[in-house]
């Protein structure tokens, strides 16, 4: 035996019924951030955060690479 229900109700309904959270505050304070971010660009520090958030662990290489370029143009000390 098969039974089909077909409900009508919208997205945030849904989520009420199923007692999940309402993430619309926070997805409209992040679309005001990315707003901002086109609007008057992203800063050095914006990127770094962002950077550091999305790819745990480059900024230790971009810091290898940083100090072996800076190393490399120094005059060797004996």
């Amino acid at each position: 035996m098969k039974i089909t229900f077909d409900i009508d109700c919208s997205p945030q309904e849904a989520r009420a019924f199923l007692g999940l959270p309402d993430l619309e505050p926070l997805h409209a304070l992040y679309l005001d951030k990315m707003k901002s971010f086109v609007t008057e660009g992203v800063g050095p520090a914006d990127f770094e955060r962002m950077a550091r958030a999305w790819m745990p662990g480059i900024s230790e290489g971009l810091e290898t690479w940083r100090n072996a370029l800076f190393n490399a143009g120094r005059p060797k000390s004996d």
